[in-house]
């Protein structure tokens, strides 16, 4: 199996917003690769990967909103094959409860309640895709926590 170039790029971009602090680089770095790959009309799971990543270093919520939306307007159109070429520890399944996660986030924090619960529900459909693992840990973990913040809202 051959190393993805795109996807080592985003990873190297994940790595300077989550343990280097640096937003503002990553966004940089997202938003070139984003151009590389032809934006939305890229490979379906490079799209995806980059916009779910490119959410996490928005400062504007209808920002972050519009790009875990193209983050899940791409992963339909995925195979596990391509996941598996590409080195992601995941089936396809295995994306949607991060994805609806985020989006439960994002609706949560523009006052949406509704849409929240829906995308919370619908996370919660899908996390016996996650294995017993820290990722599966950290997408369950927020989940409770988006759970908890809506309890609290309502």
């Amino acid at each position: 199996m051959t190393a993805d170039p795109t996807m080592a790029r985003i990873a190297q971009g994940v790595e300077l917003n989550h343990h280097q602090g640096q937003r503002e680089a990553a966004r940089d770095l997202f938003a070139r690769i984003w151009d590389d790959i032809g934006g939305e009309q890229g490979d379906p799971l490079h799209v995806c990967v980059l916009a779910h990543s490119m959410a996490d270093v928005q400062d504007d919520v209808d920002q972050e909103l519009m790009w875990d939306l193209r983050a899940l307007a791409a992963v339909g159109q995925i195979t596990d094959e391509r996941v598996a070429q590409a080195g992601v520890p995941l089936s396809v399944a295995g994306l949607y409860p991060s994805l609806h996660l985020n989006l439960s986030e994002c609706y949560r924090k523009l006052g949406d309640l509704d849409r929240a619960r829906e995308h919370l529900q619908r996370a919660r459909d899908g996390i016996g895709a996650l294995g017993d693992d820290d990722y599966g840990k950290l997408i369950r973990d927020g989940l409770e926590q988006v759970a908890a913040q809506l309890d609290a809202a309502t």
